[in-house]
């Protein structure tokens, strides 16, 4: 069994690409099929606009996401919440290509990694990271969490809903625009393109203590032309607490923000970059892993524990070499650059 994806050209209809997912035979591959074909006899309805993330030269450029968040800022500020007797709720921060990254500002011939990606990193093409939290924050108010959903969210119409569904969207689409435009200048092998492929009412299935074992299996490793299972509810993870915030002190208003995956679906990420994998060619990966357990030990966590929900839970691959005659990334990103739509998602069963 496989799953058939076919790409499009958005410019023309007739050029078209499919790659085909070999899923890998664990429970949770076998249940997220079933998921998956659930969704495609429903004809349920692909999320479009967040799917392709992190490709540095695509059409939604970062003035285009900005000018399509603000969009959807203005929809959620005009509408009346006091009707509902809840206090009115206003977003103040406008967005702008200078207000979500540095400027470039680095002469061409003085570009370097080391004066680029160091320790000591200039700003040039660097996110901002204090607004893209902000922006984080108004959606976390706005649409809650699965276990405790926002007052907001519940009475907003489907327009402001759908707003406010797209600051979480546009937000992580930003932050990955600009990470992978910044590393195509100096370290284009480090450019981290992915690709989310999520359904609108998607049903969502119980994580089992079974499937929960993916996590001690893979951790935080990604590899190229991978797949794994879509991360299916809102709220901050353990790794993003630590990074986004600088290894922070944990105190109850943290924890109580703090979610563990507990569902699975029928929705799925592809991994389009270099492998990222401990004990390989990027020892910064072992360091931020060795410092992120001793700060989860330091409070009292087990990394070893799977319902802690620590890594990716990985599903299955892309046959490479079947769908675009080579492995070579580069070639790939090539192929796939300009035909970043998806026609067509199908199970093919066994013959």
């Amino acid at each position: 069994m496989e799953v058939k994806v076919t790409l499009q050209n958005p410019t023309d209809s007739t050029d078209t690409l499919a790659y085909y997912i070999v899923p890998n035979g664990t429970q949770l591959a076998n249940d997220w099929i079933n998921a998956l074909r659930e969704i495609l006899d429903q004809k349920l309805t692909l999320e479009k606009s967040f799917c392709f993330l992190g490709w540095p030269n695509g059409p939604r450029t970062v003035e285009y996401l900005c000018d399509e968040l603000n969009g959807y800022i203005d929809i959620i500020n005009r509408y009346d919440y006091t009707r509902h007797d809840l206090p009115a709720y206003v977003i103040e921060e406008w967005f702008h290509p200078n207000a979500v990254r540095f400027p470039d500002t680095f002469p061409i011939e003085t570009r370097t990694p080391e004066n680029f990606d160091g320790k000591n990193e200039k700003l040039g093409l660097k996110l901002k990271h204090e607004i893209m939290n902000q922006l984080h924050n108004h959606f976390e108010r706005l649409e809650g969490t699965v276990e405790n959903p926002s007052p907001y969210g519940q009475v907003s119409p489907p327009d402001v809903r759908n707003a406010i569904r797209q600051l979480n969207n546009i937000c992580h689409e930003l932050e990955s625009l600009i990470l992978s435009q910044r590393k195509f200048r100096v370290a284009p092998e480090w450019v981290r393109p992915s690709q989310i492929t999520t359904f609108f009412n998607a049903t969502r299935y119980d994580l089992s203590d079974e499937h929960r074992q993916g996590f001690l299996k893979n951790g935080y490793d990604r590899r190229f032309g991978h797949v794994y299972m879509h991360w299916t509810q809102i709220g901050k993870t353990l790794i993003e607490v630590f990074r986004d915030e600088d290894a922070p002190d944990l105190d109850a208003t943290t924890c109580e923000a703090i979610t563990h995956l507990q569902y699975y679906s029928g929705e799925f990420d592809i991994e389009w970059a270099r492998d990222v994998v401990r004990g390989t060619d990027c020892p910064w990966h072992d360091e931020d892993q060795l410092r992120f357990e001793n700060w989860l030990l330091k409070h009292g966590l087990d990394p070893k524990d799977p319902k802690l929900s620590l890594g990716h839970l990985e599903i299955g691959k892309v046959d490479l070499e079947r769908s675009f005659g080579t492995t070579d990334m580069f070639k790939i990103w090539d192929l796939m650059g300009s035909r970043l739509n998806i026609q067509s998602i199908e199970i093919i069963e066994e013959q």
